[in-house]
């Protein structure tokens, strides 16, 4: 039988697509494994066409990669949109127990490998005694904060939520925190939110491993402080395997409108602003950030993602009387989607203003594009301290309490990204940065060395790992 590795990605586009990337990853090192993913499926799920288009695409390049689709459960959702697994996840337990028996009559699991916001189904695998591992599509700076929640929560005497603007935050591996830095599920220790973190991260540390999409030689600090235990000084930390970074495959597909337009675009000019699958505003956001690219007198490509309440209105509705006319020359206005990764890629973008999602930050640095950060929630506020101040590959976007942005302030910003010695001084850092990058994915790289080291340790478990049928189960 053959030797299978399970990924087991989150819901949602952006951490399916960054599984698919590691299967595809561990199939060019180690061909003789196949690789099974398990897909979530929401409550009430109506067809997603993108999803089902992509998943067809890869089927039919990589016939080592096969997909299982747990089913659907019934289900109201409570959490925000980027934590909705942590609710999927646990009901789904008993399928992905059914799944796993089903596909061991067949194959070798060898190890699975669980998006950390899937970390239930790990008490699946401790009972049917399969290699756990973790796949954490986020910074390793964020790891290191997560592993040590444990440690700081026994010795905190106060919330984060309570600690003053300007009180320091010392951890491992990370620079000086201060309370609007750190990530806001983790302030609260009453909270749900933070209770999960904190479960969670104990799991992590009894984990066979963490593999970690990010690269040595951008987070160099933080693996270090993971490496040498000091992120959990009570405790034995798991291995750490950083094999990044994993961003998405160009492929030749029908082009979208803009890829034409940035043709005619001189070199490095265009800033493309571009927020996420979540990175919603309102209207009055969409105004300001209409006016600020406006009066920056910049060209630029804006994916506008409205408020879901808005989405009936068209462009001319949703942004200021009469400024896609007054800019048509300027700039391209898309609405919900276009293929980032790819525009990245071409000779005519300059620059990025980014919610701080960890894979846009790696695919800016794997095409050396310039970042301005406007981070929008969960752990991008910690993400924005390593480009801001650990990297100073990225400049700071300064926004009210409420995370509003002024027109001001955004054409500022632009201003001096695109044309000022500080934006050129990070400039020749990303570029930098993006040989870095290359490096270690090629030849010798650490991320390959490391790649090979998590090949080396499924191959080394026994030849059979096939798991009996009537194995015990308890769900949850």
């Amino acid at each position: 039988m053959k030797d299978t590795i399970v990924l087991y990605p989150a819901y949602g586009s952006g951490h399916l697509m960054s599984m698919v990337e590691l299967g595809k990853l561990i199939l060019t090192h180690h061909p003789s494994f196949s690789i099974t993913i398990l897909i979530l499926t929401p409550p009430n799920n109506k067809n997603n066409d993108s999803t089902t288009q992509y998943i067809a695409s890869i089927s039919n390049k990589f016939p080592s990669i096969n997909f299982h689709f747990i089913p659907s459960i019934s289900l109201t959702l409570t959490l925000p949109p980027h934590l909705q697994t942590l609710e999927l996840s646990p009901l789904c337990n008993h399928h992905v127990h059914n799944i796993f028996q089903s596909i061991s009559k067949t194959t070798n699991i060898k190890g699975v490998i669980l998006d950390f916001l899937n970390y239930s189904a790990s008490q699946i695998n401790n009972i049917l005694d399969i290699p756990t591992y973790f796949y954490f599509t986020s910074a390793a700076s964020m790891l290191s904060l997560f592993l040590h929640l444990p440690t700081y929560h026994k010795k905190a005497t106060k919330a984060i939520k309570d600690f003053n603007i300007d009180t320091p935050i010392e951890l491992p591996g990370l620079p000086t925190l201060f309370v609007d830095d750190y990530p806001d599920d983790g302030k609260d220790p009453t909270s749900p939110g933070y209770q999960t973190l904190l479960e969670c991260a104990k799991v992590f540390r009894e984990s066979d491993g963490v593999i970690i999409n990010t690269f040595d030689a951008f987070e160099s600090k933080a693996i270090k402080a993971l490496r040498d235990g000091s992120c959990v000084p009570d405790g034995t930390s798991p291995l750490i395997f950083c094999i990044g970074p994993v961003i998405s495959t160009l492929y030749d597909t029908d082009e979208h409108q803009c890829m034409s337009w940035l043709d005619l675009q001189p070199c490095q000019s265009v800033v493309l602003l571009s927020f996420g699958s979540m990175g919603r505003f309102s209207k009055a956001q969409l105004n300001e950030i209409a006016l600020g690219l406006e009066k920056s007198k910049q060209i630029f490509l804006w994916v506008v993602r409205s408020e879901l309440d808005l989405d009936e209105l068209s462009l001319d509705e949703l942004l200021p009387e009469g400024f896609l006319e007054r800019t048509k020359e300027k700039g391209m206005v898309v609405r919900n989607w276009a293929p980032q990764r790819a525009i990245l890629s071409h000779d005519s973008v300059g620059g990025l203003v980014t919610h701080c999602g960890w894979n846009s930050i790696l695919e800016a640095i794997c095409e050396g594009v310039p970042m301005i950060t406007w981070p929008l929630y969960a752990e991008q506020n910690l993400n924005r301290v390593i480009l801001v101040k650990e990297t100073k590959i990225a400049l700071k976007l300064n926004e009210s309490a409420d995370k509003f942005v002024s027109a001001s302030e955004l054409g500022e910003r632009v201003i001096e990204l695109m044309e000022s010695d500080k934006g050129k001084n990070i400039r020749e850092r990303i570029l930098k940065m993006k040989i870095s990058a290359n490096e270690a994915r090629g030849g010798s790289g650490s991320s390959l060395v490391d790649l090979k080291r998590l090949g080396d340790s499924w191959k080394e478990l026994d030849s059979c790992n096939k798991l009996s049928p009537n194995s015990p189960f308890l769900i949850y």
